[in-house]
C-alpha cells in the first residue's frame, strides 16, 4: 500500500482503526457524496481530480481554485497599480497629498497614549555614545 515500503501491509486492526477514524470524521461520506455526483455527471470534466477538488473545497466550505485564482489575479493587479502609484509619486484618489493622514488625525494622540501637554511633556531622547568617546565601538565599527 505505501510507495516506500512495497511489502508493507497494515495488520486488519489498524485499517479498521482507519476507516472508522474517516467515518467519523466525515470523509467517506464527503468522498462518496464526490464521487456519486461525478459518475452521474452526463459530462465528464476534462480533469477529474481538479472537479473533485473543488467539489470537497465546497463542502469542507473553501474557496474552490477557480475563485482563488481570481482573487490572485485581483490582488496581483491591485499590486501593480499601487506600485504604479508610489513610482509616479501619486496618492490613492481623494487622499490629500501628502498621505491619507488628515491634518486632525496627525495632531490627535495615538490611541493608548496620553495627549501632549505642558505637564507631561515627552521625555529628552537618550544621547547614545559617539564613537570618539567609546573606543571600544569604534573598532567594533570598523570591522563592519
Amino acid at each position: 500500500m505505501s510507495a516506500a515500503n512495497p511489502s508493507y501491509k497494515p495488520s486488519e486492526g489498524k485499517r479498521e482503526e482507519f476507516r472508522k477514524y474517516l467515518e467519523k470524521n466525515g470523509v467517506m461520506d464527503a468522498l462518496t457524496r464526490v464521487l456519486v455526483n461525478l459518475y452521474e455527471e452526463t459530462e465528464k470534466p476534462e480533469d477529474a481530480l481538479e472537479y473533485i477538488r473543488d467539489k470537497l473545497a465546497i463542502i469542507a466550505g473553501l474557496e474552490t481554485n477557480k475563485e482563488l485564482l481570481i482573487k490572485l489575479s485581483e490582488v496581483e493587479d491591485k499590486v501593480i497599480d499601487l506600485e504604479a502609484q508610489l513610482a509616479g509619486g501619486k496618492t490613492g484618489e481623494g487622499e490629500p497629498e501628502g498621505g491619507s493622514i488628515s491634518p486632525l488625525a496627525e495632531e490627535a494622540p495615538a490611541k493608548g497614549q496620553p495627549e501632549k501637554t505642558e505637564e507631561n511633556e515627552p521625555a529628552p531622547c537618550l544621547k547614545l555614545p559617539s564613537l570618539e568617546e567609546n573606543p571600544e565601538n569604534a573598532s567594533v565599527q570598523s570591522q563592519k
